[in-house]
């Protein structure tokens, strides 16, 4: 139990202390920006691999070579579910602010919106994990959902300091910065608990579940981080953190999973 509870906990508590950034710092200078970004992308390319993907894989091994069926269908279904929200939630998009200005929220609102539309299948993934050991799977852990949960919370710390030193420095107090970069991952023990107590309904579903959350976060990244990683001078610190992230969360899977 107090291992559940830690899974779902622990990335919301990486978004605030890295929301709490905002008190150190008022501004982020452009490599740090990609540095946090980058290291954010690789972490959540190699959760959606080693988390995701291949428990999904090896939970419908029994199909044989149509293994990759439903594992596909997940993959697009998260895609695609991502990009309609994308679509219909008003939110600053890569920092174009014409964009913005079309909507009647607040830019900080937009900006919040934007982080809680990327956090949402974080917490989902974290669920869809610890429901999948709940229900027995043999390719699943409650540890793997410890390392998934770690992996994402030290990617959310960057991805919080982001919210709020960007707040700040468009003229939002740093309280109000604070309270909204932490409001903004709220969405992700809210996403891992709804996922956890619907477990006997969708346990039919777990890989297509599994690789669902997989698609949703892969999209993210593509199309939030990397743009945003890269920047418009080029720089090798993205890649290079991309790299260390990517490497820390295999890590974490195969020493905790």
């Amino acid at each position: 139990m107090y291992e559940i509870v830690f899974s779902v906990i622990i990335p919301f508590i990486g978004t605030i202390l890295g929301a709490s950034f905002i008190f150190l710092f008022k501004k982020m200078s452009d490599p740090l920006l990609k540095a946090f970004t980058g290291f954010a992308a690789g972490v959540m390319v190699a959760a959606s691999f080693w988390s995701l993907i291949v428990p999904a894989f090896e939970s419908t091994a029994d199909k044989g070579i149509y293994s990759f069926i439903p594992v596909s269908i997940g993959l697009w279904l998260g895609f695609l579910f991502l990009m309609f929200l994308d679509k219909i939630i008003p939110h600053m998009h890569n920092g174009n602010e014409e964009e913005g200005l079309k909507c009647n929220l607040k830019k900080s609102t937009m900006t919040s919106l934007a982080v809680a539309l990327h956090n949402l299948p974080e917490g989902v993934a974290v669920g869809v994990v610890i429901a999948s050991a709940q229900a027995g799977q043999s390719t699943v852990s409650i540890a793997m959902a410890i390392a998934l949960a770690i992996g994402i919370a030290v990617q959310n710390f960057p991805e919080g300091a982001i919210v709020a030193v960007s707040l700040n420095s468009n003229g939002v107090s740093k309280v109000k910065s604070f309270g909204l970069g932490v409001l903004s991952g709220v969405v992700e023990p809210i996403g891992a608990i709804i996922t956890i107590l619907f477990a006997n309904i969708i346990h039919p579903g777990l890989p297509y579940l599994l690789s669902f959350a997989a698609g949703a976060m892969l999209y993210v990244v593509v199309e939030e981080l990397i743009p945003e990683m890269i920047g418009e001078k080029h720089s090798h610190i993205g890649t290079i953190l991309f790299a260390i992230g990517f490497t820390l969360m295999m890590i974490l899977d195969v020493v905790l999973g």
